[in-house]
């Protein structure tokens, strides 16, 4: 695992997973490979029969000599026509998002994990945080019964 989008889980209820290849440019490759990268506030969208990953931040490598390096710059994103068709299919429900999920080495590639859900409303967020705290609390008092 490179790098994985902490809030994703947390603000959407992903059905389903779908794992992508990502069209990079080699100094993007080592930042990616030194987990110096975000996916907070990025998203995917489809644009015509493409699949694009906006929004997301890979930081310059420091070694690289690149002039007007742009790290939130639209990557394509590499996926089976069945797949594309399947992503364009569920993005086009009312509700339906499209999250990148986290960034992770396949073999020699790297890939996006992608998730397909509905974002969460307020109420089920604090009824997580609700539950997480109770959860916490009961784990301290059998910690402090033994």
């Amino acid at each position: 695992m490179l790098v994985k989008n902490k809030k994703a889980l947390f603000e959407f209820d992903v059905k389903k997973t779908i794992i992508s290849g990502v069209v990079l440019h080699g100094y993007e490759v080592k930042s990616l490979r030194l987990k110096h990268a975000s996916l907070t506030g990025s998203y995917v969208k489809v644009i015509g029969d493409e699949v694009f990953l906006l929004n997301a931040q890979i930081n310059l490598y420091p070694f690289a000599t690149v002039e007007n390096y742009d790290p939130k710059r639209t990557r394509k994103l590499l996926l089976h026509k069945k797949e594309i068709f399947e992503i364009k299919e569920s993005s086009a429900q009312k509700g339906w998002a499209l999250v990148p999920m986290s960034f992770f080495i396949k073999g020699r590639q790297i890939k996006l994990e992608i998730g397909i859900g509905r974002g969460k409303k307020e109420f089920e967020k604090r009824a997580v945080i609700k539950e997480r705290d109770v959860a916490r609390e009961l784990s301290r008092e059998m910690k402090d019964a033994r």
